[in-house]
């Protein structure tokens, strides 16, 4: 018998069902008499969010300070693991300094859609560069002393009906697009908890999905670590436990304990189940005990700096007509609101309480740049404002050179909502072309953590794209200008010229429910370089102020060896990109598929010579017919290149196949063959699912929203949804989005039972229910009885939690 098992033994049905529920909004439960202590989850994806006083799950209440890192999307555009996993073990020394045990990082969700508002926080629409950078990640938040928990899995790509939406995709597609990059987070970053997304995956919750959570990733990925709800995101925790997820977060309270007892009884699930998942946990606070003992420090100066070269390292120069790096002697106008209040996280549960920021109006001095002058130019809201644009205009007439600092606002981009356009505001496109007309030397800097439409893009020199820098981005946007840094950073997803264009546009966060993953595998660079649809900047892309080299390219169905060679006069980093496609592919596919990269620095005239790998899943597809990975035999061509649609060199190999049967012989698949996903229609999308698309209805219930109960049959629920909706609609208008009104909103009404420190019981869920369906004095009668039952229950639960520990089983 193991020490944990010893352990187990002494609890009672009660306490172990306990332990697998939080205790309030960050911390689980403890039992001092049997030496278990709570354990404290934080929100972390760009820095650690440890609140202060009341707490909260979206970045509203007070946070203690902290280093604030670039978001992932700014870190994805370095495409380095190894600089991912510095910063890691930075955030990971931060949190264990702060004697936080899990940081919920990081966010590795397909950036399937451009205006999923949450895109910030993921890394890229391929599942290759987001598994790598994950893995590295979570390496350096575990080297660092508090266990990482990537999230959210799996297939969470929109945060409209975030907690309800139901993806539905084939089999293929789930495998290659939305799980081979946690595949590899888990596999090479082997964390030590995992986080469950909200939605439903093909009709079942994430947090209780048998074929998502015990099938792939504990049998066929071996994860033995603990698996933890979103906040919020248990449907069934009975289920949950039963089906491989260890921890329902936040703190559904007594309730959730006497579900799980409850299903004992009834034999919903066994105690065995119960068991297993205590054992997952306990290992865990196991590891945070032994952390806690050798707890380290951390340096939030060195971080500073840290961010600082990171953010440079991961913004991408995007267009340069000879104008960028600066000239010493030329003087500069500084224009754009974002320039003294910068733009440098997201909004949501990951905002962090930076412990300083940096603006470019106050490093300009430092960063030698002659400047004669800044203007904010625009108002942040979007609204016009012509003396703000007719000052900046005027500014910009006395200098030789214009810096203007343009971007999305906090309104666009945040945790809870989609974005409805990829536009930038019309103020700010006016501003920069009055600013271009009379001094055409302008520079724009651009703030966003998602891609913008360009149309403007004739009326700047340069385009730096800063993305969401973090605390220390200022600074790093003034390195790269001023050519203290090269830039090095290429893009991680795709940017298209209208958002019309993109693969998901039709199916994106649409009415209902029912979210159809019509494009397959044809996602990002996938669809547009099989297609031919013209983009504004390809998968990969990014400028540099030196020049690169190639030589010596060989290849074969292991490894691909060149040599690169910096031509120019800076020091820089180049990035070779590797991908594979089948010309005469008989399963249908993308045309080519990123399969490995390498990022190399190298000082001016130096050059090295690099063998890439190519691992187990280069050639590799999922065969829906075997329900297994397999290879097609034949010839296949190996690229390497600067991005997606710059490829430098080709080679052709020839592998043996699988002996797998063909998956889609006798299937009517005509669209998915050409990858014209867009002209799918409904019988060819259910020949791939394998099954009729499923058909939204709208069912009172525990999983109704809070927007949808004016759809009940209770005018008070009419009354409240009224007063909800003219809330949130005028918190979006003032520009000030309320992220409770909007999170509420989208939420199910049996999540209300799972985030109020269990003032509200499953039972109260269950009349509130009766009242919407129009029973309303016996609705109201049970709901009063059950508030008063909950009370009772959880006071004497709460009693004997703690009760002596009994005598261990020998």
């Amino acid at each position: 018998m193991t020490v944990t098992d010893k352990k187990i033994s002494t609890l009672t049905l009660e306490q172990k069902c306990a332990l697998l529920s939080g205790a309030d909004t960050f911390c689980t439960w403890a039992l001092p008499g049997h030496g278990i202590p709570s354990l404290w989850l934080s929100d972390g994806p760009s820095g650690v969010r440890k609140q202060e006083g009341a707490s909260d799950h979206l970045g509203i209440n007070p946070s203690a300070p902290s280093t604030c890192f670039p978001t992932a999307v700014t870190l994805a555009g370095s495409w380095d693991p190894d600089l991912l996993e510095e910063v890691g073990r930075a955030m990971g020394q931060e949190a264990a300094a702060q004697d936080v045990d899990v940081l919920l990082a990081p966010g590795l969700n397909i950036k399937r859609s451009p205006l999923c508002g949450r895109n910030f926080e993921y890394y890229s629409e391929d599942p290759i560069l987001a598994g790598k950078l994950a893995a590295g990640m979570i390496r350096g938040i575990q080297k660092g002393g508090a266990a990482a928990c990537p999230k959210h899995f799996a297939v969470n790509n929109q945060e409209t009906r975030r907690m309800v939406s139901d993806s539905t995709l084939d089999e293929r597609t789930l495998r290659e697009i939305y799980l081979t990059g946690f595949e590899i987070a888990v596999e090479e970053g082997k964390p030590r908890s995992l986080m469950t997304s909200y939605n439903l995956i093909n009709g079942t919750y994430a947090n209780e999905n048998t074929h998502l959570l015990q099938d792939i990733l504990r049998g066929e990925w071996g994860f033995t670590g603990t698996v933890v709800s979103d906040w919020g995101g248990s449907n069934d925790h009975a289920l949950g436990v039963k089906n491989g997820s260890t921890l329902e977060m936040p703190a559904p309270g007594g309730d959730a304990v006497r579900e799980l007892m409850e299903a004992v009884r009834t034999g919903k699930i066994t105690e065995q189940d119960i068991d297993a998942r205590v054992g997952e946990l306990l290992t865990l606070v196991e590891d945070a005990r032994r952390i806690r003992q050798n707890k380290p420090s951390a340096d939030p100066e060195a971080h500073h700096r840290l961010a600082r070269r990171a953010a440079a390292e991961g913004m991408v120069l995007l267009k340069n007509e000879g104008i960028l790096p600066l000239d010493p002697a030329a003087t500069v106008a500084v224009i754009g609101d974002f320039a003294a209040v910068p733009r440098y996280q997201g909004a949501g549960s990951s905002a962090v309480n930076a412990s300083r920021v940096d603006t470019v109006t106050g490093l300009l001095e430092e960063s030698g740049i002659c400047a004669v002058g800044y203007a904010p130019g625009f108002a942040r809201n979007g609204n016009p404002d012509p003396a703000r644009q007719a000052e900046a205009v005027a500014l910009a007439q006395t200098a030789d050179v214009v810096l203007l600092f343009l971007g999305l606002d906090e309104l666009r981009e945040s945790e809870g909502m989609d974005r409805t356009d990829m536009c930038l505001a019309p103020n700010q496109v006016d501003l920069l072309s009055a600013v271009a007309e009379v001094n055409p030397n302008t520079v724009v800097v651009l703030s966003a953590g998602a891609p913008v439409e360009t149309p403007w893009l004739p009326h700047c020199k340069a385009l730096l794209y800063a993305a969401l820098g973090g605390q220390a981005g200022a600074g790093a946007v003034l390195d790269l200008l001023t050519g203290k840094a090269c830039p090095g950073g290429h893009l991680a997803e795709t940017w298209p010229l209208r958002y019309q264009d993109t693969p998901a546009a039709g199916t994106f966060a649409g009415p209902g429910r029912i979210v159809p993953y019509r494009e397959s595998v044809y996602v990002g660079y996938r669809y547009y370089q099989t297609v031919g649809v013209p983009v504004a900047f390809p998968f990969g892309y990014g400028l540099s102020y030196t020049t690169f080299a190639w030589r010596d390219f060989r290849a074969d169905s292991t490894k691909v060896t060149l040599t690169v060679e910096n031509t120019g006069s800076f020091d820089g980093a180049e990035l070779v990109q590797i991908y594979l496609g089948k010309p005469d592919a008989k399963v249908f596919g993308p045309r080519r598929q990123l399969k490995a990269f390498r990022k190399v620095f190298l000082k001016a005239g130096e050059s090295a010579t690099l063998t890439i790998p190519l691992d187990r899943r280069a050639f590799r597809y999922w065969n829906v017919e075997t329900d297994r990975w397999a290879v097609e035999g034949g010839d296949y061509q190996i690229c390497a290149g600067t991005s997606a649609a710059d490829i430098r060199f080709r080679a052709a190999v020839t592998l043996p196949g699988s002996g797998d049967p063909l998956p889609y012989t006798g299937l009517a698949l005509p669209h998915y063959e050409t990858g014209d996903i867009v002209h799918v229609t409904n019988r060819e999308f259910e020949r791939l699912l394998g099954h009729p698309i499923p058909q939204e209805k709208t069912v009172i219930d525990r999983n109704m929203t809070l927007g949808e109960i004016g759809h009940s049959r209770s005018p008070l629920a009419w009354l409240i949804n009224r007063v909800h909706t003219a809330l949130l609609r005028r918190s979006l208008q003032a520009g000030t989005p309320d992220l409770n009104l909007l999170f509420n909103y989208n939420m199910p009404l049996r999540a209300v039972a799972k985030m109020t420190n269990g003032m509200v019981s499953m039972g109260m869920i269950d009349a509130l229910v009766m009242e919407l369906k129009g029973f309303w004095i016996i609705g109201l009668v049970r709901l009063v009885a059950e508030f008063v039952l909950n009370g009772l229950r959880n006071r004497a639960l709460e009693q004997r939690l703690n009760a002596p520990a009994k005598e261990e089983t020998p």
